[in-house]
């Protein structure tokens, strides 16, 4: 609505300064601001509200540490959606149906997670909204953004061809696959960074990192020349991708001044599946979902924690007569945690391999 109003203004009144509203790089990095000021302002009113109400309960099985923390209240990614919604409203094009669409996945994905927090801290329905239940939810939000971009003739450039990471000319024709594939992803996605979120800050930075790295991708893949010199496919209007996921980003940030250990608040579903919806869709919509086991790949580690925990112990207790184990605990982090680790240094080494995946992303450009 901003952007409206100031080109607006500078068209009708000659204000020439107000032309940097055009500029895709501007409006990132207002969004960006805004989103990290909502939520610094609005983050102690809304933590202070959710202390009377959503104090989430700790998991009997969780580690020694984890269960110190009873009477921290959940559903903090409240603070996130109102961030992000607050700059993206403000700075982008919400006549784009990039920006749209990445604003129904956390739209989407955020009122699933928000029922299953309350049904878990409110209603203290032991495991919250049924795993049936949220994986309808995740299959349809992949389906409408599938249907719809198969629909939409200006978002013709998604339906084909994707290249893959690595490989100067090695091409993935979808073809049929699109939608199911569209589907995968956000389902995936959005479950690995809600099993991700289960320290203090851990998932929030994780997040911020990758969504950062998919902002600078977004940017490329609007910009004609980028695009042609890193031999990626060009989309028209993909830049505005950029805006949001760089607001994503910084509400991400925002939220850690909270979110930091010792935590003051806990993200909750509210916020990891909306995170988790976003960066799904962000990276079908430039075409980088081959990228995400590399960007996002902390995401996939911790996912493949608990899968190869799980089908290990039926296995075992299949052949053996007793489960067995390979992890302490999954997900990956509770690992650490169980053998002595201490909490920060977790999230921080974590962080840093983020880092490291989103580094060989960038590198992945240059060799292609």
């Amino acid at each position: 609505m901003l952007y409206y109003l100031l080109k607006y203004l500078g068209e009708t009144y000659q204000i020439t300064w107000l032309r940097l509203v055009d500029y895709i790089s501007f409006r990132a990095l207002a969004a960006a601001v805004t989103a990290l000021l909502i939520a610094l302002i609005f983050g102690e009113r809304i933590i202070a509200y959710l202390k009377t109400k959503v104090i989430e309960p700790i998991k009997e099985e969780a580690p020694e540490e984890h269960r110190k923390k009873v009477g921290i209240p959940s559903m903090g990614g409240s603070i996130i959606l109102l961030s992000i919604f607050g700059a993206s409203l403000l700075w982008s094009k919400l006549a784009s149906p990039f920006a749209w669409l990445i604003l129904l996945a956390v739209a989407w994905m955020g009122i699933i997670g928000f029922i299953d927090d309350y049904l878990k801290v409110i209603k203290k329905v032991k495991g919250g909204l049924s795993e049936r239940y949220k994986l309808f939810g995740q299959i349809t939000l992949g389906l409408a953004i599938g249907i719809y971009t198969v629909l939409d003739p200006k978002l013709s450039a998604l339906l084909s061809n994707t290249t893959v990471p690595f490989f100067k000319n090695l091409i993935v024709d979808y073809g049929y696959w699109y939608i199911p594939v569209c589907v995968f992803i956000v389902a995936a996605v959005s479950n690995a960074v809600n099993l991700t979120d289960g320290l203090d800050g851990l998932a929030a930075g994780c997040s911020a990192i990758t969504l950062i790295a998919l902002a600078g991708f977004a940017y490329l893949t609007g910009n004609a020349k980028f695009a042609k010199y890193l031999n990626i496919v060009y989309i028209e209007g993909a830049g505005e991708v950029a805006i949001i996921a760089l607001a994503i980003a910084a509400a991400c940030i925002g939220f850690l001044w909270f979110n930091a250990h010792p935590a003051q608040v806990f993200m909750g579903d509210t916020g990891s599946l909306a995170i988790g919806g976003a960066i799904a869709v962000i990276a079908l919509l430039i075409k980088k979902e081959l990228q995400l086991p590399v960007i996002a790949g902390i995401f996939l580690i911790e996912t493949l924690s608990v899968i190869i925990q799980r089908y290990w112990f039926k296995f075992t207790r299949w052949k053996y007569g007793e489960g067995r184990r390979v992890f302490k605990m999954a997900p990956l982090h509770h690992h650490f945690q169980m053998l002595g680790w201490q909490e920060e240094k977790i999230v921080i080494r974590f962080w840093i391999l983020t880092l490291v995946f989103v580094t060989a992303s960038l590198i992945s450009l240059k060799l292609r």
